[in-house]
């Protein structure tokens, strides 16, 4: 596979709870396209996956949340999950954090759930979105146009539903992190 994304550092943003599968197989199609990543996290050394509705693997916290620069990365990888996007949105650092990426352009990546941290970083009015069906009108009541498509592109904001999508995703997440920064991810 050729290495689009050699050089580049992707941040994967988690709290306990997140859905194990929208780690794991986005966090290795990077790294096989050449990415390093590292999963930051407000958790302290380790941090809880799980698959739907029971506790998986736990995780190796690369960076603490505490600790995290959003510039230090080149791109932002959001998985989803109800639990870990939930207790997300209520962290400011976490906010602030996702907010850095968008200010500078930079692209980032929400599966199922993880756009309820971008609602809270208050970057969707305007955009086309997909996410978990249960979303839309959080979506939409915060000014985001809602699609259902397995996945979507915005100005540097990629988006799917659920963990079937995760191809699609990938796919898209790689093509888009390789561009890197984009102006209009700022204006949006």
């Amino acid at each position: 596979m050729e290495k689009k994304l050699k050089g580049k550092k992707v941040a994967i943003l988690v709290a306990d709870g997140f859905e194990q599968v929208e780690l794991t197989e986005p966090k290795k199609a990077l790294e096989d396209a050449g990415a390093i990543t590292e999963i930051v996290s407000p958790a302290d050394n380790q941090v809880q996956g799980w698959n739907h509705d029971e506790k998986a693997d736990l995780f190796k916290v690369d960076m603490p949340l505490s600790r995290a620069r959003s510039d230090d990365y080149d791109a932002l990888l959001l998985p989803g999950g109800v639990r870990n996007p939930d207790q997300l949105r209520m962290m400011m650092r976490a906010v602030e954090f996702v907010d850095g990426f968008f200010a500078t352009g930079k692209p980032v990546a929400a599966i199922c759930h993880a756009p309820w941290t971008l609602i809270d970083s208050e970057v969707v009015k305007g955009r086309t979105i997909t996410s978990w069906p249960s979303l839309k009108s959080d979506l939409i009541n915060a000014g985001a146009r809602w699609v259902d498509r397995d996945v979507v592109v915005d100005n540097g904001l990629i988006t799917s539903r659920k963990p079937a999508d995760i191809p699609a995703f990938n796919k898209k997440m790689i093509d888009e992190f390789a561009e890197g920064r984009h102006s209009r991810q700022r204006a949006a």
